[in-house]
């Protein structure tokens, strides 16, 4: 009726998902900032130096809760971020920063039910945080050419549930790809022009490339040879992220910084000539 506002009724959380729930994964911080990340299990602990946390005396209290070792010693019980679950992968290979893992997924356009290439599994970072984006409906086909490093991959996405949405592939990808019409692809490789017929092949009309590289110099050489291949609308970015201490009353920069890690060339495959000449 005129006059009348209409009342907006907020869904309210699952109860059970307020509290920890048998098989999640626990972000344990201890009182010296100390993290640890742990899958809840039922008559199972969790050994520290500052004693022992029974996992039956995690599972059902509300996230945010601290828990004590038979110690004494206080444990804070958070979720864990995807930030955080890339940081803790086994890794036998300098992993993808997430400061360019979280630009790569948006300028890629990679989100739920997207079907994603990726070339170079390394230790999985990635790969776990394009199966996590993927999901319920997408799929990350991955190909590595070392038997160890695709069993690490595996083994650290199945640590998290999510290999489930990743089919891993062992093949030089010189043999080329099994799939086409693919929404995105990214080459973790060191000489990702050697591969762009392949790569293109495999995506849809407008599908995205993404690479990252860790010097001019092979930037250089990919621009090149994106320039003789049927891709368009290049660009290359860098990410600079300076983190601040948190402390209202000397606010400032840490002292170290993580700076240049790597290049970000990104591309669209395209059916015909780009309309715009390159700048």
């Amino acid at each position: 009726m005129k006059g009348q506002g209409v009342q907006t009724i907020e869904p309210e959380m699952e109860p059970a998902r307020r509290c920890v729930r048998t098989g999640d994964l626990v972000l344990l911080v201890g009182s010296d900032r100390k993290t640890a990340i742990v899958r809840m299990q039922p008559a199972r602990q969790y050994q520290t130096h500052h004693g022992v946390l029974n996992h039956d005396a995690v599972i059902g209290i509300p996230w945010g809760s601290s828990v004590d070792t038979h110690l004494g010693y206080s444990y804070m019980v958070l979720p864990p971020s995807l930030d955080q679950l890339i940081r803790d992968v086994q890794r036998a290979t300098q992993i993808i920063y997430p400061k360019e893992i979280g630009y790569m997924l948006m300028k890629m356009n990679i989100g739920p039910g997207s079907t994603v290439l990726e070339a170079g599994t390394g230790s999985g970072a990635l790969t776990l945080a394009l199966a996590r984006m993927v999901q319920p409906d997408g799929h990350v086909f991955s190909y590595e050419v070392r038997a160890d490093m695709k069993a690490l991959a595996e083994k650290n996405l199945a640590r998290v549930g999510l290999d489930r949405f990743v089919t891993f592939r062992l093949r030089d990808i010189d043999e080329g790809f099994d799939e086409e019409g693919l929404d995105a692809a990214f080459l973790d490789v060191r000489e990702p022009w050697l591969y762009l017929s392949q790569v293109h092949q495999a995506l849809r009309g407008g599908g995205f490339l993404g690479s990252l590289l860790p010097t001019v110099n092979q930037v250089g050489v990919l621009l090149r040879n994106l320039a003789m291949h049927p891709f368009g609308f290049t660009e290359v970015e860098e990410l600079l992220l300076r983190p601040y201490k948190a402390v209202a009353e000397r606010l400032r920069p840490v002292d170290r910084m993580v700076a240049h890690t790597g290049y970000m060339i990104f591309s669209r495959a395209l059916l015909g000539e780009p309309l715009l000449e390159p700048e």
